[in-house]
């Protein structure tokens, strides 16, 4: 945070990085609570979601929704923590990077039922009548633990396989 301008700019900045961030715990909990219109918020209709490290580029919402739903709906459990949110304010638009841990469960998943992944969200904001908006974010995965089987025991149970 800047410390030089107006109480005015300086009250104006706070209430935004804690807008921000809000959207970042938001997108967690919506994840988790598999509340897709809370995940809905969190984003512009044309966002881009770059997942490629973890399986590919996702154009607009509804096809970040249809990512976000085939991979979770079938699982047991999830559990998305946000860490050390970090955002720099140009005006109306924004950069942020944040910290993940992301635990996805599938019990009796061959392979064990459990696969964490690690690593970091970095987000370009903008700031809509409807407040901030993720307009482009990048999951950079550094880690991952366990069985990525998990995801493929989901999708069968999706397809009502399991």
């Amino acid at each position: 945070m800047t410390s030089h301008g107006s109480p005015e700019d300086r009250l104006t900045e706070l209430e935004d990085r804690r807008l921000i961030d809000d959207v970042l715990y938001r997108y967690a909990q919506a994840l988790d609570s598999r509340d897709w219109e809370l995940l809905r918020s969190c984003f512009t209709p044309d966002a881009v979601a770059d997942y490629l490290e973890l399986g590919g580029i996702n154009d607009g919402f509804e096809a970040i929704l249809t990512l976000c739903r085939g991979a979770l709906d079938g699982l047991d459990a999830t559990q998305h923590l946000i860490g050390s949110p970090l955002a720099t304010i140009d005006g109306d638009t924004a950069t942020a990077t944040c910290y993940l841990q992301a635990q996805h469960v599938f019990n009796g998943a061959d392979g064990g039922d459990h696969f964490l992944v690690g690593g970091t969200y970095v987000d370009k904001l903008v700031r809509t009548p409807d407040g901030w908006r993720i307009k482009h974010r990048t999951l950079h995965a550094t880690w991952t633990a366990g069985n990525p089987g998990v995801f493929a025991a989901g999708a069968e149970r999706l397809a009502g396989n399991n």
